[in-house]
């Protein structure tokens, strides 16, 4: 395109015959797209926040990319994923500078831990931190490409194992940083890394990194992120969740024990090291397993409100992990001539030290307390219960224009929900329809022969309704649970009795599965929440949805709990105004997986027929796109022409 391209408007770009009609060759004109980009064109220029709905097959990452290049500001995209974030920077923003004269200063940002340090790199020829012929074969392997790559980001290694341990010896993580100190600070990714996005107009980053530069904007180390304007969130419906987690405080047995090895290894390779030192170390190692054993050892997420009680009986060990990382900090401190490195130790062992008094003194109650177990780890968790104040304060109020988009941000057509739970005032709202003829390319099945999901009699006829379905579609389906336990008790009944290869979620990495399911011809993928959304598998290969339950969050949850109990203190109704919502979106998250463009077609199923016999069924259906319903099977065969 010519230098002219930022004159022309979005309208120039999206309509029939406009500037993207003669770029693409499977152009295809969409109002939406139109309707989305005008919208995001309008609020940036006049500085606004936008919400808006864009239901899948929009096309909305060009209809907020292109009026944010356009906009001449300093815009941020945060997406759901790190795998989106690379579609934009390596997929849509080639294509758009193809068609622009000058060129376009746009940047990726991912978390430190995507990044090689240099020094830690060369480091490790000298001192002893490989462990194992693995270690030292990947070490050999990251030292080869650090001699030709120009951004460190480990994306760029494809035969690095996902799980390599010598990589987080060697990533770029704030634990180990000593910033300018570094002698590789000039030649530092993360360096380069930041001095591209004080070049950039457009920044592209995604949630977690983007939560966690605004949790630090006031630190003493300061953000992550230049300064910007405005800034557009993909996937929004997110949010919530991510902003708990960097507004909260975790603490866990595993970060003490890193925390400790990280010393013994600077002590020994920058010679330290003393009789003294390993004697506090493992006296610390020792007070933590002892301390966080106290716990218990069963998995899951419970509630913890006995702060005061705890203390009475275990006072000691509390305090005898306290004292240790005192005497940590101390024995740093009157190291002479002490390394660069030993700056960053101190601030981590002050950071574990509030952490834990924070968590263990419990009363502050905008925050909700809980412990997780997984497998021999325990981690004290204290989560917001009410983040739409902190977004307010710290985002809303602050940044002039930010624009909110997902395929699920409205609940039977209200944005209040979002609304309310982000702290979102004075935005525009728009809705802006799916290119798909969702009453052509789907059906949504919802057998009305079942019993109550919450009785003993369903899981048996649950198993008998999903070995139908799965024949009448030669499998190529996902079943998606509400729960781990159902998910492994429905596999192991089925995965024997069906004649189509049964995948797990947790027998491999997520991205492994994916592939495995896309090139396995009728392959059928048991799984869980996290393949509810940002999950795409465009074609036949994946023809059915199944769902079991509508998807409410745990009650019990300790974070669900808290949150419930605070919108019913508020005067509200905890169900209508949070649980049904949240549940509607999540929902039309898991359906969003089946149709994914204008050829694919099948079956949505869901297997919990109180969505035909409770009267807030109506708001799941409101919710929903218009695909044809029905609650006869001979209706899906008849769909499926089988």
């Amino acid at each position: 395109m010519s230098s002219t391209a930022r004159s022309v408007g979005v309208r120039g770009f999206f309509a029939p015959k406009g500037a993207l009609s003669h770029w693409h060759p499977n152009y295809e004109y969409r109002p939406g797209q139109l309707e989305m980009a005008q919208a995001v064109e309008k609020s940036l220029k006049e500085k606004r926040h936008l919400l808006v709905e864009a239901g899948t097959g929009t096309g909305k990452t060009l209809a907020y990319l292109v009026p944010a290049i356009l906009s001449g500001r300093r815009v941020v995209v945060s997406t759901g994923t790190k795998n989106l974030q690379e579609q934009l920077f390596f997929k849509d923003v080639p294509f758009l500078q193809q068609h622009f004269a000058t060129p376009l200063k746009v940047c990726y940002m991912k978390g430190r831990a995507n990044y090689l340090c240099r020094q830690k790199l060369y480091d490790a020829e000298k001192a002893p931190v490989l462990e194992g012929l693995e270690e030292v074969a990947d070490y050999q392997v990251i030292r080869e490409w650090e001699k030709t790559t120009e951004t460190g980001d480990r994306a760029e290694i494809r035969t690095l194992p996902e799980a390599s341990t010598a990589w987080s010896k060697l990533d770029a993580r704030r634990e180990r940083c000593t910033g300018q100190r570094c002698p590789q600070f000039e030649r530092c990714f993360l360096t380069k890394m930041h001095q591209k996005a004080h070049e950039s107009d457009i920044i592209i980053v995604n949630h977690h990194l983007f939560f966690a530069d605004l949790s630090v904007k006031e630190d003493d180390f300061g953000g992550i992120l230049p300064e910007y304007t405005a800034v557009v969130f993909d996937e929004a419906h997110e949010l919530e969740d991510v902003a708990g987690t960097y507004f909260g405080v975790n603490v866990g047995n595993y970060q003490i024990l890193d925390y400790c090895r990280d010393v013994s290894a600077l002590a020994r390779s920058k010679n330290f090291g003393s009789a003294e030192m390993d004697r506090v170390l493992i006296g610390l190692e020792d007070a933590s397993e002892l301390f966080f054993r106290l716990f218990g050892e069963g998995e899951g997420r419970t509630g913890f409100s006995r702060q005061a009680a705890f203390l009475e009986q275990h006072r000691e060990q509390y305090e005898d992990v306290l004292h240790g990382l005192e005497l940590v900090w101390t024995n740093l401190e009157i190291v002479r001539s002490a390394p660069e490195e030993v700056i960053p130790l101190l601030r981590r062992a002050r950071e574990l030290y509030e952490k834990l008094r924070f968590w263990m003194d419990g009363s502050n109650q905008d925050f909700v307390y809980w412990i997780e177990r997984r497998g021999r780890g325990c981690y004290l968790q204290a989560t917001p219960i009410d983040v739409s104040s902190l977004l307010a304060e710290k985002l809303f109020e602050k940044i002039d224009t930010v624009i909110l988009t997902s395929a699920t941000l409205a609940v039977a057509g209200s944005f209040d929900y979002v609304r309310t739970r982000l702290g979102v005032s004075h935005a525009r709202t728009a809705q802006v329809a799916s290119l798909f003829e969702y009453h052509k390319q789907a059906v949504l099945y919802v057998p009305q022969h079942l019993p109550d999901p919450r009785s003993p009699a369903f899981f048996r006829a649950a198993c008998d309704e999903i070995a139908r379905l799965l024949r009448l579609t030669q499998g190529r389906a996902f079943v998606l649970f509400t729960s781990y336990q159902q998910m492994r008790m429905v596999h192991d009944r089925l995965s024997l009795e069906l004649e189509f290869p049964a995948l797990l979620q947790g027998t491999g990495p997520r991205h492994a599965l994916l592939e495995e399911f896309r090139r396995t011809p009728h392959a059928v993928l048991f799984a869980t929440s996290s393949f509810w959304q940002g999950v795409d598998v465009p074609g036949d290969q994946l023809s059915c949805v199944i769902i079991d339950k509508l998807p409410f969050a745990v009650p019990s949850d300790p974070v669900v709990e808290a949150r419930v109990r605070m919108v019913r203190e508020s005067g509200g109704n905890p169900f209508y105004d949070y649980q049904l919502p949240q549940a509607a979106i999540t929902l039309k998250q898991g359906f969003g997986r089946l149709i994914r463009s204008r050829s694919d077609r099948g079956v949505l199923a869901l297997l919990d027929n109180r969505v035909t016999k409770q009267r807030y069924g109506q708001v799941f259906f409101d919710s929903l796109p218009d695909y044809r319903f029905t609650t006869d099977m001979k209706e899906v065969e008849r769909f499926l022409d089988v």
